[in-house]
Protein backbone atom coordinates (compact mmCIF):
# COMPACT_ATOMS: atom_id res chain seq x y z
CA UNK A 1 0.00 0.00 0.00
CA UNK A 2 1.13 4.05 -0.51
CA UNK A 3 -0.31 6.30 2.22
CA UNK A 4 -1.88 9.29 1.27
CA UNK A 5 -1.71 11.77 4.29
CA UNK A 6 -4.06 14.45 3.25
CA UNK A 7 -6.55 12.23 2.54
CA UNK A 8 -5.91 9.23 5.00
CA UNK A 9 -5.64 6.77 2.83
CA UNK A 10 -3.92 3.59 2.30
CA UNK A 11 -4.07 2.79 -1.81
CA UNK A 12 -3.27 -0.66 -2.74
CA UNK A 13 -0.93 -1.29 -4.71
CA UNK A 14 -1.92 -4.58 -7.26
CA UNK A 15 1.33 -4.92 -8.66
CA UNK A 16 4.98 -4.02 -7.06
CA UNK A 17 7.34 -2.58 -8.98
CA UNK A 18 10.74 -4.75 -7.76
CA UNK A 19 13.82 -6.96 -8.85
CA UNK A 20 13.76 -10.62 -7.82
CA UNK A 21 16.53 -11.37 -5.04
CA UNK A 22 18.53 -13.25 -6.91
CA UNK A 23 19.16 -10.85 -8.83
CA UNK A 24 20.91 -8.40 -6.54
CA UNK A 25 24.27 -8.89 -6.36
CA UNK A 26 27.42 -7.41 -4.31
CA UNK A 27 25.60 -7.48 -1.44
CA UNK A 28 25.00 -10.74 0.26
CA UNK A 29 26.09 -9.49 3.46
CA UNK A 30 22.85 -7.28 3.70
CA UNK A 31 20.60 -9.67 1.87
CA UNK A 32 21.42 -12.30 5.05
CA UNK A 33 21.11 -9.81 7.82
CA UNK A 34 17.69 -7.97 6.47
CA UNK A 35 16.19 -11.08 5.21
CA UNK A 36 16.60 -12.99 8.69
CA UNK A 37 15.57 -9.61 10.46
CA UNK A 38 12.53 -9.74 8.33
CA UNK A 39 11.79 -13.36 8.74
CA UNK A 40 11.57 -13.25 12.50
CA UNK A 41 9.64 -10.17 12.21
CA UNK A 42 7.07 -12.20 10.42
CA UNK A 43 7.03 -14.80 12.97
CA UNK A 44 5.89 -12.50 15.84
CA UNK A 45 9.55 -12.18 16.97
CA UNK A 46 11.31 -9.41 18.10
CA UNK A 47 13.02 -7.34 15.17
CA UNK A 48 14.86 -4.06 14.40
CA UNK A 49 13.95 -1.03 12.65
CA UNK A 50 16.44 -0.54 10.07
CA UNK A 51 18.62 1.93 8.25
CA UNK A 52 19.74 1.46 4.38
CA UNK A 53 22.26 3.75 3.71
CA UNK A 54 24.81 4.50 1.13
CA UNK A 55 25.83 5.04 -2.28
CA UNK A 56 22.80 5.70 -4.56
CA UNK A 57 21.78 3.10 -6.88
CA UNK A 58 23.45 0.22 -4.76
CA UNK A 59 19.97 -1.64 -4.47
CA UNK A 60 18.49 -0.18 -0.87
CA UNK A 61 14.99 0.34 -1.67
CA UNK A 62 14.67 -2.50 -4.53
CA UNK A 63 16.33 -4.98 -1.33
CA UNK A 64 13.55 -3.72 0.80
CA UNK A 65 11.03 -5.02 -1.56
CA UNK A 66 13.14 -8.27 -2.92
CA UNK A 67 12.67 -9.51 0.81
CA UNK A 68 9.28 -8.43 1.35
CA UNK A 69 8.75 -10.92 -1.69
CA UNK A 70 10.83 -13.59 -0.30
CA UNK A 71 9.47 -13.73 3.24
CA UNK A 72 5.76 -13.99 2.16
CA UNK A 73 6.49 -16.40 -0.51
CA UNK A 74 8.43 -18.89 1.68
CA UNK A 75 6.46 -18.07 5.10
CA UNK A 76 3.87 -20.80 6.42
CA UNK A 77 2.51 -17.84 9.03
CA UNK A 78 0.56 -15.01 7.99
CA UNK A 79 1.98 -12.38 4.48
CA UNK A 80 3.66 -9.24 5.45
CA UNK A 81 2.08 -5.57 4.29
CA UNK A 82 3.75 -3.28 2.66
CA UNK A 83 3.35 0.26 3.58
CA UNK A 84 5.44 2.97 1.73
CA UNK A 85 5.18 6.52 3.24
CA UNK A 86 6.67 9.35 1.30
CA UNK A 87 9.32 11.73 2.84
CA UNK A 88 7.04 14.50 3.01
CA UNK A 89 4.24 12.71 4.41
CA UNK A 90 6.97 11.94 7.93
CA UNK A 91 4.61 14.28 10.08
CA UNK A 92 1.97 12.12 9.48
CA UNK A 93 3.20 8.96 10.76
CA UNK A 94 1.58 9.21 14.44
CA UNK A 95 -1.76 9.10 12.51
CA UNK A 96 -0.84 6.07 10.23
CA UNK A 97 0.58 4.16 13.02
CA UNK A 98 -2.52 4.89 15.03
CA UNK A 99 -4.33 3.34 11.81
CA UNK A 100 -1.48 -0.08 11.42
CA UNK A 101 -2.09 -0.59 15.11
CA UNK A 102 -5.82 -1.05 14.91
CA UNK A 103 -5.30 -3.27 12.14
CA UNK A 104 -3.02 -5.97 13.87
CA UNK A 105 -1.93 -7.42 10.83
CA UNK A 106 2.16 -7.63 10.38
CA UNK A 107 3.31 -4.60 9.13
CA UNK A 108 6.51 -3.36 7.21
CA UNK A 109 6.74 0.39 6.92
CA UNK A 110 9.54 1.77 4.15
CA UNK A 111 10.19 5.56 3.73
CA UNK A 112 12.78 5.71 0.83
CA UNK A 113 15.01 8.41 0.62
CA UNK A 114 14.54 9.28 4.26
CA UNK A 115 16.54 12.99 4.79
CA UNK A 116 16.29 16.45 6.76
CA UNK A 117 17.05 19.75 5.71
CA UNK A 118 18.26 22.55 8.09
CA UNK A 119 14.81 23.99 8.71
CA UNK A 120 13.14 20.56 9.04
CA UNK A 121 11.83 19.86 12.58
CA UNK A 122 9.40 16.91 11.13
CA UNK A 123 12.33 14.30 12.76
CA UNK A 124 11.48 14.62 16.06
CA UNK A 125 8.24 13.50 15.06
CA UNK A 126 10.07 10.23 13.56
CA UNK A 127 11.83 10.01 16.55
CA UNK A 128 9.02 9.93 19.07
CA UNK A 129 7.14 7.43 17.06
CA UNK A 130 10.00 4.96 16.15
CA UNK A 131 10.98 4.50 19.97
CA UNK A 132 10.64 7.23 22.55
CA UNK A 133 6.87 8.21 22.83
CA UNK A 134 4.38 6.85 25.33
CA UNK A 135 2.88 4.28 23.00
CA UNK A 136 6.37 3.97 21.16
CA UNK A 137 6.27 1.55 17.88
CA UNK A 138 3.09 -1.41 17.47
CA UNK A 139 4.73 -4.60 17.91
CA UNK A 140 2.97 -5.68 14.64
CA UNK A 141 4.91 -2.99 12.67
CA UNK A 142 8.61 -2.72 12.08
CA UNK A 143 10.70 0.55 10.07
CA UNK A 144 12.64 0.11 6.94
CA UNK A 145 14.12 3.46 6.05
CA UNK A 146 16.49 4.07 2.82
CA UNK A 147 18.99 7.34 2.85
CA UNK A 148 22.08 8.21 0.89
CA UNK A 149 23.02 9.36 4.40
CA UNK A 150 23.74 7.36 7.50
CA UNK A 151 23.00 10.29 9.95
CA UNK A 152 19.78 11.47 8.24
CA UNK A 153 21.19 15.20 8.24
CA UNK A 154 23.57 17.01 6.23
CA UNK A 155 27.56 17.18 8.18
CA UNK A 156 26.99 20.86 7.41
CA UNK A 157 23.73 20.82 9.54
CA UNK A 158 25.59 19.21 12.15
CA UNK A 159 28.78 20.88 12.17
CA UNK A 160 27.33 24.54 12.42
CA UNK A 161 24.75 22.46 15.34
CA UNK A 162 28.92 22.42 16.96
CA UNK A 163 29.82 26.38 16.13
CA UNK A 164 26.46 28.28 17.15
CA UNK A 165 24.66 26.27 19.92
CA UNK A 166 24.39 27.21 23.00
CA UNK A 167 25.18 23.63 24.37
CA UNK A 168 27.22 22.10 21.28
CA UNK A 169 26.82 18.81 22.42
CA UNK A 170 22.77 18.76 23.17
CA UNK A 171 22.40 20.46 19.32
CA UNK A 172 24.33 17.57 17.88
CA UNK A 173 23.21 14.97 19.95
CA UNK A 174 19.11 15.83 19.43
CA UNK A 175 20.24 15.64 15.45
CA UNK A 176 22.30 12.60 15.56
CA UNK A 177 19.74 10.42 17.91
CA UNK A 178 17.48 10.18 14.83
CA UNK A 179 19.44 7.05 13.55
CA UNK A 180 20.06 5.58 16.74
CA UNK A 181 16.46 4.52 16.35
CA UNK A 182 17.84 2.46 13.76
CA UNK A 183 18.65 -1.36 15.36
CA UNK A 184 20.39 -2.39 12.37
CA UNK A 185 22.35 0.28 10.30
CA UNK A 186 23.44 -1.57 7.02
CA UNK A 187 25.65 -0.20 4.50
CA UNK A 188 26.04 0.11 0.77
CA UNK A 189 29.16 0.71 -1.18
CA UNK A 190 30.17 1.71 -4.45
CA UNK A 191 30.70 -1.65 -6.61
CA UNK A 192 33.79 -2.78 -8.55
CA UNK A 193 33.93 -3.79 -12.10
CA UNK A 194 33.64 -7.25 -11.95
CA UNK A 195 30.12 -6.94 -9.46
CA UNK A 196 29.01 -4.97 -12.35
CA UNK A 197 29.72 -7.09 -14.99
CA UNK A 198 27.50 -9.97 -12.76
CA UNK A 199 24.63 -7.94 -12.16
CA UNK A 200 24.72 -7.43 -16.55
CA UNK A 201 25.08 -10.79 -16.92
CA UNK A 202 22.40 -11.80 -14.47
CA UNK A 203 19.77 -9.35 -16.29
CA UNK A 204 20.35 -11.14 -19.67
CA UNK A 205 20.22 -14.52 -18.48
CA UNK A 206 17.18 -13.82 -16.45
CA UNK A 207 15.51 -12.22 -19.12
CA UNK A 208 16.66 -14.22 -22.09
CA UNK A 209 18.82 -11.38 -24.20
CA UNK A 210 20.78 -13.03 -26.53
CA UNK A 211 24.33 -11.46 -26.80
CA UNK A 212 27.97 -12.86 -27.22
CA UNK A 213 29.55 -12.70 -23.94
CA UNK A 214 32.29 -10.44 -24.97
CA UNK A 215 30.30 -8.40 -26.78
CA UNK A 216 28.03 -7.71 -23.51
CA UNK A 217 31.00 -7.25 -21.23
CA UNK A 218 32.22 -4.79 -23.76
CA UNK A 219 28.95 -2.87 -24.59
CA UNK A 220 28.27 -2.82 -20.47
CA UNK A 221 31.44 -1.22 -19.69
CA UNK A 222 30.87 1.43 -22.62
CA UNK A 223 27.86 2.28 -21.19
CA UNK A 224 29.17 2.53 -17.08
CA UNK A 225 31.62 4.94 -18.68
CA UNK A 226 29.64 7.22 -20.69
CA UNK A 227 27.52 7.38 -17.08
CA UNK A 228 30.92 7.97 -14.99
CA UNK A 229 30.06 5.07 -12.14
CA UNK A 230 28.90 1.73 -11.37
CA UNK A 231 25.71 0.44 -9.38
CA UNK A 232 22.73 -1.79 -9.70
CA UNK A 233 20.61 1.13 -11.39
CA UNK A 234 23.03 1.42 -14.24
CA UNK A 235 23.32 -2.01 -15.08
CA UNK A 236 19.91 -2.01 -15.29
CA UNK A 237 19.74 0.89 -17.15
CA UNK A 238 21.81 -0.41 -19.95
CA UNK A 239 19.90 -3.90 -19.80
CA UNK A 240 16.76 -1.82 -20.25
CA UNK A 241 18.86 -0.33 -23.48
CA UNK A 242 19.69 -3.63 -24.80
CA UNK A 243 16.15 -5.54 -24.85
CA UNK A 244 15.17 -2.33 -26.05
CA UNK A 245 17.15 -2.73 -29.18
CA UNK A 246 16.46 -6.30 -29.34
CA UNK A 247 12.56 -5.23 -29.53
CA UNK A 248 11.80 -7.68 -26.11
CA UNK A 249 9.99 -7.01 -23.15
CA UNK A 250 11.65 -7.36 -19.96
Amino acid sequence: FVWHAESRWLQPVPEINRVPLSLLKGIDRQRDILLENTRRFSRGLPANNALLWGARGTGKSSLVKAVHEVVNTTTTDSTVALVEIHREDTPSLPRLLSVLRTQGRLTILFCDDLSFSDDDTSYKSLKAVLEGGVEGRPTNVIFYATSNRRQLVPRDIIENERTTAINPTDGVEEKLSLSDRFGLWLGFHNINQETFLDMVEGYTRHYGLTIGTNQLRTEALQWSMTRGARSGRIAWQFIQDLAGRQGKRL
